[in-house]
């Protein structure tokens, strides 16, 4: 019996040895989810050049403004900042199973999401264009009219792909998994145009000159929560406080900053 007695302990102290351990080191580091192909927030390249940060468990790098938003809480939280490259519907179950931290993707905190998981406030707030041929039918459309019978398409699972809706007659397409894919079919002739936000709008005219982005005097109706962007979070999480007061001393002009070096630096503008 006593030799039973002693083992349990022994096995007790040996578990709160290992748990001990493993939440030491998780207790540095700070997980991000992103897609790493949404340029300028963020994208993927091959070294580490102007700033970006190695992705876990492969050769590549992730830079670009979530990426440097990311860096500044991961200082703010005393931790050290790990890039997990997440497919775009794979990162709020990430951030709610515990597999990452936070999204730092571009992510607006729609009233949708905001059921599955919990919003930081917003450290940026854009606006929606429409990305397409630079001299082409659409390239001096100013209302949502001018795109009927047009063909566009928007990112899968984005409220930019519902509000397609919006555009009277539009020969709305099948949702696409990422921007690349969009640029391409544009490129390609496949589709007219397809819905984005403003600074993905002036990286797409910056990557390649047979695009423009084109800003409607007449747009779309969105509601400001569409175009913000925010941190995504598991529901409950500690570190919503935390990362909220570290947003707060980025300002508008930082923001500003921040986003045109994003877009002076992408790859693909080189």
């Amino acid at each position: 019996m006593r030799n039973r007695v002693l083992l349990a302990v022994a096995m007790s102290l040996l578990m709160v040895t290992l748990l001990t351990g493993c939440g030491g080191k998780d207790a540095g580091v700070f997980k991000v989810g992103m897609e790493a192909g949404y340029p300028p927030f963020n994208w993927t390249q091959m070294d580490a050049s102007n700033g970006a940060v190695k992705i876990e468990g492969s050769a590549e790098y992730a830079g670009g403004y979530d990426v440097e938003i990311a860096k500044i809480i991961a200082q703010g939280l005393g931790k050290q900042l790990v890039i997990v490259k997440t497919e775009w519907n794979g990162l709020e179950p990430a951030v709610s199973s515990g597999k990452i931290d936070a999204v730092i993707a571009g992510m607006s905190p729609t009233a949708d999401r905001k059921k599955a998981i919990d919003f930081s406030d917003n450290y940026y707030q854009s606006d929606l264009v429409m990305v397409v041929k630079n001299g082409g039918r659409y390239a001096d459309a100013t209302s949502l009219n001018d795109f009927a019978g047009a063909k566009i398409t928007g990112q899968l699972s984005t409220f930019h792909y519902s509000v397609i809706d919006q555009i009277p007659a539009v020969a709305k397409q099948p949702a696409m998994d990422d921007f690349t894919a969009m640029r391409v079919a544009l490129e390609a002739g496949m589709i007219d145009g397809y819905v984005s936000e403003r600074p993905e709008g002036i990286s797409a005219e910056a990557a390649n000159t047979n695009f423009k982005m084109v800003e409607l005097t007449d747009g779309f109706v969105t509601l400001p929560e569409d175009t913000a962007i925010a941190v995504g979070l598991a529901q409950g999480s500690p570190l919503t406080e935390e990362i909220n007061k570290i947003l707060a001393n980025i300002s508008e002009e930082q923001q500003k900053a921040i986003m045109d070096a994003a877009i002076e630096n992408q790859p693909a503008a080189k």
